[in-house]
C-alpha cells in the first residue's frame, strides 16, 4: 500500500465529511462517510507499520 496515496484519499474523505456536514446530510450518509475514513485510517496504519517493520528489518539484517 502506498502511503501518499492513502493519505491523499483520507484527506479527501475528510474533505467530503465536511462539506456533508455543512450541507445538511442526513444521519446515514454521515455514517457511510465517517466508516470510509475509518477503514482508511486503518489501511494507514498498517501501511506505516509494515514500512516500519521493512526498515526495521533492513537495520537489524545489515
Amino acid at each position: 500500500m502506498d502511503i501518499q496515496t492513502l493519505t491523499t484519499w483520507i484527506r479527501a474523505r475528510y474533505e467530503t465529511l465536511k462539506t456533508a456536514k455543512d450541507t445538511g446530510a442526513t444521519s446515514t450518509e454521515m455514517a457511510l462517510i465517517t466508516g470510509a475514513l475509518l477503514v482508511g485510517a486503518g489501511l494507514l496504519v498498517v501501511a506505516v507499520r509494515s514500512k516500519l517493520l521493512e526498515k526495521i528489518g533492513v537495520i537489524s539484517g545489515g
